[in-house]
């Protein structure tokens, strides 16, 4: 609640009222020009469902004491994670 003002008469808390929303108004245009995914491409749906199955298999592993395929899904995970970065420099990236 900081900076804001209490209006005395009733052409004060207007003027306020103007000049916030003319200041989120300038925000909200500056940033239309960029585009964001959100995560909606090729390699990000690559890598999160490698990533996904890594831990998955490696949270499994843990439980019954299998320790190679728990290092197995270790390895899993890097390679979900070098899939992404490939695929993002092959241009199915957001960058």
């Amino acid at each position: 609640m900081l900076g804001m003002q209490i209006p005395i008469s009733g052409n004060e808390g207007t003027m306020a009222s103007t000049a916030q929303q003319s200041d989120v108004t300038q925000r909200s245009t500056r940033r239309r020009g960029k585009h964001v995914h959100h995560g909606r491409t090729l390699a990000a749906w690559t890598g999160s469902t490698i990533g996904l199955i890594a831990f998955i298999v490696g949270a499994v592993a843990v439980v019954i004491q299998n320790w190679p395929l728990f290092w197995a899904s270790v390895g899993l995970a890097a390679v979900g994670l070098i899939a992404t970065v490939v695929l993002q420099r092959m241009g199915y990236g957001a960058h």
